[in-house]
């Protein structure tokens, strides 16, 4: 019995579980793509240039493929929601309750594509039969102030769990599932690498909210007495991990910031300025520095973990385009 257990193990940095024991069911990209049925292509190849982070391949091709079939499932999952509410409503005997967004989240690595994800579902979804609402909120505004960081000698921790303002992110994740109006979410400048005073954007009683960032879904330890903890998690109705072997994710991270210190760096303004004046060899050291004393770290304790708690599962290539897809079984 054991040996047979110990001829399954795989390396869960790099691979999907075989189906037989995972709680998922994988598929190749080719295979996906049929799935989209006769889901009408809805963008255009310039509004996905206009889409795409810096280094992101993603086209048409890859929209089609991929996205298309996604927003299909994701309609499916939407309607059913509705139809859940509607008996539970009758169930509850409560008929002037009027439905909540639905909310989806996206995590994964930083360089890892997550931005260029959240952007083409929210154009795909905005665009279906009866056009509903569609916001996206990211949680870089809902980091600690850098002087905040500073003073708690964080900054070389941001991005990790400790660096957000986790209530206030609880307190944004419930209003808008209460349906309140007029929430606002804290803005970020990645111009200025900190979060933006007093500024804000207002979210009001959206159809559907996507809610991106690293550590979404992130756990904390239970309470020994039993007492309720949210986590941010638990505001989602369906959950989207993009996944990537990690020299993959390595290289698209030192490519990106190479790309940046020619680009967004050259600004004065930018708090990555000094990296615009040093020599390449240096600016690659520095990448690469950061990459290895940050954001490997932040993979392997925090956000790669998560990974099991998706709905669904992304597995990028060397090309930075999906190759397989995993979706957990009902």
């Amino acid at each position: 019995m054991n040996d047979q257990v110990n001829s399954t193990t795989i390396d869960t940095r790099n691979h999907f579980e075989p189906d037989d024991y995972s709680p998922y069911r994988s598929f190749t990209a080719e295979r996906w793509a049929e799935f989209r049925a006769d889901t009408p292509l809805t963008l255009t190849q310039d509004e996905v240039s206009r889409l795409r982070s810096l280094n992101d391949p993603v086209d048409l091709d890859e929209v089609r493929r991929i996205y298309l079939s996604l927003s299909r499932l994701l309609y499916a999952h939407v309607e059913a929601t509705k139809q859940l509410f509607e008996q539970r409503k009758q169930f509850l005997s409560v008929p002037d309750v009027s439905k909540t967004p639905f909310i989806i989240g996206i995590a994964g690595s930083v360089a890892v594509g997550k931005s260029t994800t959240a952007r083409i579902l929210k154009e795909l979804l905005t665009r279906w039969s009866g056009n509903p609402k569609v916001d996206l909120v990211t949680t870089d505004g809902f980091l600690l102030p850098n002087a905040v960081l500073r003073r708690e000698s964080l900054m070389d921790r941001k991005g990790f769990p400790e660096s957000y303002d986790v209530a206030t992110v609880l307190k944004f994740l419930s209003d808008i599932k209460a349906g309140r109006p007029h929430v606002q979410a804290p803005c970020y400048s990645h111009l200025t690498y900190d979060v933006i005073p007093d500024k804000f954007v207002t979210i009001d009683r959206p159809d559907i909210l996507i809610f991106e960032g690293i550590n979404v879904l992130q756990v904390r330890d239970l309470p020994e007495d039993g007492k309720i903890v949210p986590f941010v998690s638990d505001f989602f109705d369906f959950s989207i991990y993009i996944d990537a072997q990690e020299e993959q994710i390595h290289n698209w991270y030192v490519d990106r910031f190479m790309r940046l210190r020619e680009t967004a760096f050259k600004n004065p303004d930018s708090f990555f300025h000094r990296y615009s004046t040093i020599s390449e060899d240096a600016a690659l050291a520095i990448a690469n520095g950061l990459w290895n004393n940050i954001n490997l770290r932040n993979l392997r304790e925090n956000i790669l973990p998560t990974r099991p708690r998706a709905d669904l599962i992304l597995r990028k290539g060397a090309d930075h385009l999906i190759e397989q897809v995993a979706l957990r079984k009902l």
